[in-house]
């Protein structure tokens, strides 16, 4: 008896001792990066916010991306919301860990509050990516009224 507790007793100390210096715990696993099979198309951030802007300022915004996966990664289309917001993408292919920009150009003309979107179309499994634009356009301030110039004594010999 004293030997099936004792050696019940060693192998509960040596798989408690194996845990603890070779085995892989919770705490001691390594955060693994995990790469999606196929092309991934992800983003730093899929809002931009203007905030609120003079009319005719710059309609140039831009979202940074990444293919963090596996295949080249194809955008098939992108599609403003209206005609006031104009997207423009690559058409090469971006390879997987490299990195790209989408450029959106909102019309500033416009006066008032916007919230726009952009859907793009990809060639990953989920295919579709949508891009959101928002902000406010304030009029631009009126220009002063120009003083008229004097032609009084201005090269009439007076």
């Amino acid at each position: 008896m004293k030997k099936i507790l004792f050696l019940a007793v060693f192998a509960l100390f040596a798989t408690i001792s194996f845990a603890q210096e070779g085995g892989v715990t919770m705490e001691t696993a390594p955060a693994q990066a995990t790469t999606a099979a196929g092309p991934v198309m992800t983003f730093q951030s899929t809002e931009i916010d203007y905030g609120t802007i003079e009319q005719h300022a710059d309609p140039l915004r831009v979202f940074h991306f990444s293919n963090t996966g596996t295949e080249p990664l194809v955008i098939k289309h992108a599609k403003g919301s209206c005609g006031c917001t104009v997207p423009s993408y690559p058409k090469e292919p971006i390879l997987p860990g490299e990195a790209a920009v989408i450029e959106v150009r909102y019309d500033t003309k416009r006066i008032g509050p916007f919230t726009k979107s952009v859907t793009l179309t990809t060639n990953e499994a989920s295919e579709t990516h949508k891009l959101r634009i928002k902000g406010k356009v304030e009029p631009k301030p009126a220009e002063p009224d120009a003083i008229p110039a004097s032609s009084a004594g201005f090269g009439d010999g007076k």
